[in-house]
């Protein structure tokens, strides 16, 4: 039975694969990008539908101009690597959601960006929203919903193509991908792997730094964070790397981040 496994997996691996942009670690890819762009544009509207959007003129207006810096660096950093293709059916968007208690943020495959009211008290500043902003959309151009959605396929429907998954089982194909990225009642709760949140934290400073913000403040920033998980762990820490692991691993970042860093 374990040769069995070991033999799926192989084929499953062989299969499909992409590298993660920047760290260059491969990973199981069983799922398109189209297919995951249109699951994402669809929750998204079913999100927003049920959602309050902040009426705050000046904050939205900064989660926007923020959002669109740094989602401008993700596309020259690309394009500088001849990769503008993995961003293909991009179609960037921002909302700012008025729910002060969600201390959370997300961004969908495809790029559509949430903030919640309830993190910007934490950010106090642009520099701070870029952390914010850098890291959840480092998730997406990773392609970590659709790593964890290739690997609930294989693990749950033996590697079944999800366009098949979707025909034969609807709605256990949706659950799979609402886990996927996070789906949960206090918003979008993001449960991705320790591995998966080092590596936005990674790829969210050097994207920050090219949209022209200090990625410093990250560690100031991760430092507020873990104060007020000491008492009541917000959303958007949920399977973080313990808050030492990642400030050590953030300062060990800092000259290459900064490499990359133009203030405007």
């Amino acid at each position: 039975m374990l040769k069995n496994f070991v033999l799926a997996s192989s084929l499953l691996l062989a299969a499909g694969c992409t590298t993660v942009p920047i760290t260059g670690r491969r990973q199981l890819s069983l799922v398109s990008d189209s297919e995951m762009n249109t699951l994402a544009i669809t929750q998204y509207k079913q999100t927003l539908g049920t959602a309050k959007l902040s009426t705050n003129a000046e904050q939205t207006a900064m989660v926007r101009r923020v959002g669109q810096r740094v989602a401008a660096a993700v596309e020259q950093y690309f394009k500088q690597q001849g990769q503008s293709s993995q961003l293909e059916g991009y179609q960037w968007e921002f909302n700012l959601i008025d729910d002060p208690k969600t201390v959370n943020a997300w961004c969908m495959p495809g790029g559509k960006v949430a903030v919640y009211s309830g993190i910007l008290p934490l950010t106090r500043d642009e520099n701070g929203l870029a952390v914010v902003l850098g890291h959840e959309i480092s998730h997406a151009v990773a392609k970590h919903g659709a790593e964890r959605m290739s690997d609930q396929l294989a693990a749950q429907l033996g590697g079944t193509a999800l366009s098949t998954a979707l025909s034969q089982n609807p709605t256990v194909t949706n659950t799979l991908f609402q886990q996927a990225v996070g789906v949960g009642t206090q918003g979008m709760l993001l449960k991705f792997s320790r591995r998966q949140e080092s590596e936005a934290d990674h790829l969210g400073l050097i994207f920050m730094a090219m949209a022209g913000y200090n990625p410093e403040g990250a560690i100031p920033f991760w430092e507020r964070m873990a104060a007020q998980s000491q008492t009541n762990m917000p959303a958007f820490l949920s399977d973080h790397p313990s808050d030492a692991t990642r400030i050590a691993d953030l300062k060990s970042l800092m000259p290459e981040a900064l490499k990359y860093y133009k203030p405007r």
